[in-house]
């Protein structure tokens, strides 16, 4: 086919879309049902409902092919586990029993069953569930899903394409199930996956798919000739198939490299790659295999992880140059847009100028739209869109907003003493010892405790003017007054405030550092029902005036013991936003650090002894390429540091992370110079820290004893079994006890219990050792 007539075949196409709904229906809706406020029967046709409505803007949009199986009632990869029948032997009764309550307990866990591990997918700030898997696992095909999805947009009336995660990715992402060897490799199980691959290609054909996509993200990173040669082994196998729609094999987040030539000579009908970011390499790695004669490329421009407006030339030039490379060519996001918030225009509050800088995922689908048209049609069809577009960009480029000479001039003067604590470890530890005082298997909590239905109406009420700031400030106090009076009473060592007065720990401080624009409806799946609203890094930052002093004055002034001073760290700050994406990250973090160490000063100034500069994306943000690994690191550790370094001796730094892989960052974990870093640790068995013990961490470690991402309510064995197993990679003399995580998301009847157990371990477990 010649590239004029691949350009008149384009259409515009999605791998996903947000699923929340525009008030955030479907969080409201399943919450409901596990209260029991809500039937099965009305949540699931609330789900349809937001199915039916995704469509419709699709196609509203122009999209031409429509996702379907992208929408889930939690996660993909759980669903997933239930389409291949994997469904772990603990939840295979609640699963038999009630299917939809056997899904959530296998997401949520329950008082008799703990749910699969959550980790994050991928380097993105969503959490998917952890397939285990063994030995003696056996697949079995369940395609009511992916066909029920299916048949509901065919009876619509649009052109729909389903969406599985792959093969080869979903059994990379697993993990051994318990009680299964470590060493025990999921991959080994690709011959007895394939067949179920099969059995619902064929289902899928059945109910009306032309087309296919099977999502192999994990083979943009880097992976062994093995792992290779097994991808080139499934879509040999599922392309041979005869009874089988057409195979659209997906990839985003990075460049494929070595995947590419493998994926390019399998027997499938199409690739979808990502042509944004770092995976704008698979531009020249496709024209170096030669292209994909007589198939169809799907090229991801419109990158579908940031919020900025497509630069339409810039991408419309990458699409000429794809055209001569593919049989057929059209145009997507980059990846599935779960990842940014649904609709900008309902941002009406923000400077009309600064919105029209933003795509949200309706304005990336008419973008896309807007590249297919000038691809089929001709640059000349969309001209004055094009001009509009380059007046946009140019609006923002040229905006005192995006530049502050001062903060440039702050940065550009750091230095490498700027950097290091003036005192080594050895010696800190020893100041902070006598300093505070604490028992051996010091207890505290991550931060924030219960955002209750009152915490959260009194900020409404606020936002809404039914209440003023004086009347806020007066609820907020009652608050913490209670919180440091539980702890208190609850024998924990080192206390929190409980951060009542914060809507979530990134947007919080972006609310009052300058450079950051913050959004009302901009709601983006975390996990499950958690959404957050990752606030905008539009401009250089600074910080015009302290952000937590008074609130710890306040706490610290209700008690003698320790009241921790709280912080989001610098890489979670760009992590948990929308980056700028018109310099470079680590200029950007070299701002958000300069911005913190300032804070952190004051809190030691108003007499904090300890400080917490939380970073659970630093793992997160991980480069998925090793190559690119070292250079972010740098930058990265180099930033928490700059962050902390302004304190004596005796002031306790402490750090946290939360729910990812920790072994491939052990060194960076150590380059933190932190004097204390807490982790989950529960969903992964206290695997952390046998990994920190190997690697010789030397400083002290607080890994999770109670997972707060379940409603399970730990006993006080559960906790020292868990602690046991610390104990025996890291010495008493090192080891805090903690939760997983922060406690905004729990209820306090469950908070006090697990606490409860949490403090009994510590006090039963310092017994034994004293005796």
């Amino acid at each position: 086919m010649t590239a004029k007539s691949a350009a008149a075949a384009t259409l515009a196409t999605a791998y996903g879309y947000p699923r929340q709904g525009g008030n955030r229906e479907l969080k409201k809706a399943i919450e409901g049902y596990w209260k029991g406020a809500v039937t099965a029967e009305a949540l699931l046709t609330t789900a349809a409902d937001l199915r039916r409505e995704n469509w419709r803007q699709l196609a509203d949009a122009g999209v031409g092919e429509v996702p379907t199986g992208d929408f889930s009632l939690y996660d993909h990869v759980l669903d997933t586990t239930v389409a291949v029948g994997a469904i772990p032997a603990r939840h295979r009764a609640a699963v038999d029993a009630d299917p939809l309550a056997g899904y959530f307990a296998m997401a949520r866990g329950t008082q008799e069953v703990a749910p699969l591990e959550m980790t994050k997918w991928f380097d993105t700030n969503y959490h998917y569930l952890v397939p285990e898997l063994g030995p003696d696992t056996a697949f079995t095909a369940d395609s009511a899903k992916p066909v029920g999805e299916l048949e509901e947009a065919v009876a619509l009336g649009h052109r729909a394409r389903p969406v599985l995660v792959g093969p080869v990715t979903y059994l990379l992402l697993a993990k051994p199930a318990p009680g299964v060897a470590a060493d025990f490799q999921p991959l080994t199980l690709l011959d007895r996956l394939l067949p179920v691959y099969a059995a619902l290609l064929a289902e899928l054909r059945a109910a009306g798919a032309e087309w296919v996509q099977l999502d192999e993200p994990a083979l943009v990173q880097d992976r062994t000739p093995a792992e290779l040669n097994a991808a080139a082994r499934a879509y040999r196998e599922l392309g041979a198939l005869t009874d089988r729609p057409k195979l659209l094999v997906a990839s985003y987040f990075d460049r494929l490299g070595q995947a590419l030539p493998v994926l390019a000579k399998a027997p499938v009908e199409g690739l979808a790659l990502d042509f944004t970011g770092p995976a704008a390499a698979n531009l020249d790695g496709l024209a170096a295999v030669g292209g994909l004669p007589g198939k169809r490329l799907v090229a991801g421009v419109v990158d579908g992880r940031n919020i900025w407006i497509n630069d339409l030339e810039k991408s419309l030039a990458t699409l000429a140059t794809l055209l001569g490379l593919a049989d057929t060519v059209d145009v997507a996001p980059s990846c599935s847009l779960l990842h940014v918030p649904l609709d900008a225009t309902a941002e009406r509050e923000l400077d009309p100028q600064i919105a029209r800088w933003l795509a949200f995922a309706r304005q990336k689908a008419a973008e896309t739209s807007l590249l297919a048209r000038g691809l089929r049609e001709g640059v000349g069809a969309i001209t004055a869109e094009l001009a509009a577009n380059r007046a946009d960009l140019a609006s923002r480029a040229n905006s005192p907003i995006t530049r502050d000479p001062a903060v440039r001039s702050r940065t550009a003067a750091v230095g490498a003493q700027d950097t290091r604590r003036a005192q080594p470890y050895a010696a800190r530890a020893e100041a902070q010892r006598t300093r505070l005082g604490l028992p051996l298997l010091p207890t505290t909590t991550i931060g924030s405790f219960p955002q209750t239905t009152d915490l959260r109406t009194a900020r409404a009420d606020l936002t809404a003017g039914r209440i003023d700031a004086a009347g806020y400030r007066e609820r907020m106090e009652a608050e913490v007054r209670e919180v440091i009076a539980y702890q208190e009473k609850a024998g924990l060592d080192v206390l929190v405030h409980g951060e009542p007065e914060r809507n979530d720990m990134v947007q919080y401080f972006a609310e009052q550092l300058t450079g950051y624009l913050a959004t009302r409806h901009g709601w983006v799946q975390s996990y499950g029902t958690r959404y957050v609203r990752p606030p905008v890094l539009a401009g250089d930052i600074s910080r015009p005036q302290p952000m937590t002093v008074d609130w710890f004055r306040y706490a610290q002034g209700l008690t003698d013991r320790p009241v921790k001073g709280m912080l989001t760290g610098p890489v979670t700050m760009l992590a948990w936003s929308f980056v700028r994406d018109d310099q470079p990250l680590a200029e950007t973090a070299r701002q958000v650090a300069l911005a913190l160490r300032d804070e952190v000063v004051d809190l030691e100034a108003a007499g904090a002894a300890v400080v917490q500069v939380d970073e659970p994306a630093l793992r997160e943000t991980l480069p998925l390429r090793a190559a690119d690994r070292p250079a972010y690191l740098d930058w990265a550790t180099e930033s928490f540091r700059l962050a902390t370094s302004g304190v004596r001796a005796d002031t306790q730094i402490h750090t946290h992370m939360c729910y990812a892989e920790f072994g491939a960052i052990m060194t960076a974990i150590d380059e933190l110079d932190a004097d204390v870093i807490s982790l989950e640790a529960t969903r992964s068995h206290m695997e952390v820290a046998g990994e920190l013990a190997e690697a010789g961490y030397p400083r002290e470690v607080g890994p999770g004893v109670w997972d707060i991402h379940s409603p399970r309510v730990p006993s006080t064995e559960e906790a020292v079994e868990l602690l046991r197993a610390g104990l025996a990679a890291i010495p008493a003399e090192r080891l805090w006890v903690n939760p997983d995580c922060g406690l905004k998301t729990r209820g306090w009847p469950e908070t006090r219990a697990s606490l409860e157990s949490l403090v009994g371990a510590a006090r039963r477990l310092r017994a034994e050792l004293a005796g």
